[in-house]
């Protein structure tokens, strides 16, 4: 989105900033925009609303109560109506059975209709716009009985910045989060400081950026949310430096350090990396889509897997809402589903072959069947307690998990995943020439000491900056090494 221009310095620096804005703005967003697209509800009296925010809602019909609910936040110079068209999320609202609010800001609040991600007076627990959007989710758990086990969180740009504002100081009411070309919770904590955050956050450690997380919200011992971070790595508005600090604030929230657990290839040209909790559930998963500049990756079609519409700063390339939403389970039942069935346990692969992989697990009493999960995307159903899933490919990695069905037909708790790669020599290794930095933010290596070290192999690949290119080959799956005299896939 457009640089985040504060309300107060932007009036008093307009002259300056006004060659800025006129590459990246055409105008504002109204301060009252009416939705234009069907289904869009606008919500009033939801609370006494400190922050001045406007409320819209979508709400499939016949949604039975004890759903989800997804808070979806705007960028800077869009509207909720916009998000609602373009973004994919009414889709996967109706597919999957969730509801959504869109929180709007106006110009009122900031000229450029920016959520006040910068600014503590609205950003923090119990204040302004943060304390809106909660209201907003008390307004839908009480209305449409929204299960408070299940809220998440997504923004785009400041959107994104205040999303992980919210997950910092509202881990009791959110359970995942989604930053999409967004900034770290609490970077800029004063007007100073936004435009600093974008180009480039602060050098600070894992800890330190977790500080920030634990301080929005002191004492709290409760789970952590679920974080997904989206960013391109040709974003010049809000540099990638900000999804690198904000894997290296949530791992360390965490506590499950800045390798990840596996990385794998997705449409548009995506590397998805995991980092998983020390049960080996995703904790945090970064998506770095090569060469898309500042937008929401968007992918419009008719396939379940694709979504939305372009527009500006709805970019084509994959649809986030689809993958993020596998990311928070969205795609499944509730936590312990309504037979409170348990997660299956001892989950194994006990054989792989170049095109599949075989799975066993133990019983759980009261099961029906089983629900089988690959990546996050349900692949089968089956009434044993194993499953030979076909047709992969060769010398590549995948991710199971299982879910025991009740008889309703209602999946409970998802068991700990396991990871197998399937086996093939023929499977060509994969060369990536890039900056030291482009290889983190990619999840091709990782960061120590200032220094960039290729995943995997650890090899020492210099100085973690822009200025260092390397070739690295990967082989097998998420196992890199240093080939800078020739690479052969």
């Amino acid at each position: 989105m457009c640089p985040p221009i504060l309300r107060r310095l932007f009036r008093r620096l307009a002259p300056l900033a006004a060659g800025l804005l006129a590459l990246l703005v055409a105008q504002p967003a109204p301060a009252v925009a009416a939705p234009a697209a069907a289904g869009l509800v606008q919500v009033t009296g939801f609370g006494s609303n400190p922050g001045n925010l406007q409320m819209f809602a979508y709400t499939p019909d016949g949604l039975a109560a004890g759903a989800p609910l997804v808070v979806a936040l705007h960028g800077c110079t869009q509207s909720a109506s916009a998000y609602y068209s373009s973004s994919g999320w009414p889709k996967y609202a109706d597919l999957w059975g969730f509801d959504v609010v869109f929180p709007q800001t106006t110009s009122a609040n900031n000229a450029l209709s920016c959520f006040g991600w910068f600014d503590q007076a609205e950003s923090t627990r119990g204040r302004g716009e943060a304390a809106s959007v909660v209201q907003m989710v008390e307004y839908a758990k009480q209305t449409y009985g929204s299960d408070g086990r299940r809220i998440y969180v997504t923004g785009l740009s400041a959107g994104g910045g205040m999303t992980a504002d919210l997950l910092a100081a509202y881990p009791d009411v959110f359970a995942g989060g989604s930053v999409a070309s967004g900034l770290p919770a609490q970077c800029a904590t004063s007007q100073a400081a936004a435009s600093g955050c974008q180009t480039g956050p602060q050098k600070l450690s894992p800890a330190q950026w977790g500080d920030k997380v634990r301080a929005s919200y002191p004492g709290w011992t409760g789970p952590w949310p679920r974080v997904a971070i989206w960013q391109g790595t040709s974003d010049y508005t809000v540099y990638p430096a900000n999804a690198t600090a904000l894997r290296d604030q949530w791992t360390d929230v965490w506590g499950i350090g800045q390798t990840p657990s596996s990385t794998r290839s997705l449409p548009g040209g995506t590397t998805r990396s995991v980092y998983a909790d020390a049960a080996g559930r995703p904790a945090v998963e970064t998506f770095s889509v090569a060469g898309m500049g500042h937008g929401l990756p968007v992918s419009p079609g008719p396939g379940t897997e694709q979504c939305g519409a372009t527009a500006a700063y709805f970019l084509n390339t994959i649809c986030s809402a689809y993958h993020t939403g596998l990311f928070w389970g969205l795609d499944q039942d509730g936590p312990g589903g309504e037979q409170g069935l348990p997660a299956p346990t001892g989950l194994k692969v006990t054989g792989v072959t170049s095109g599949g992989a075989s799975l066993a697990w133990n019983a759980v009493e009261g099961a029906a069947s089983y629900a089988v999960y690959r990546d996050g995307a349900k692949v089968a159903t089956t009434a044993t307690t194993s499953f030979a899933d076909t047709g992969l490919a060769p010398g590549t990695t995948y991710r199971w998990t299982v879910a025991a069905v009740g008889s309703s037909g209602t999946a409970g708790v998802t068991s700990s995943p396991v990871t197998a790669t399937t086996s093939g020599g023929t499977a060509p290794a994969r060369c990536f020439t890039a900056t030291n930095y482009a290889h983190v933010t990619a999840g091709r290596a990782h960061t120590a000491g200032g220094h960039a070290y290729a995943n995997g192999s650890e090899q020492d690949m210099g100085l973690y900056n822009v200025f260092l290119t390397h070739t690295l080959r990967e082989s097998p799956a998420g196992h890199f090494v240093i080939a800078d005299s020739g690479c052969q896939a």
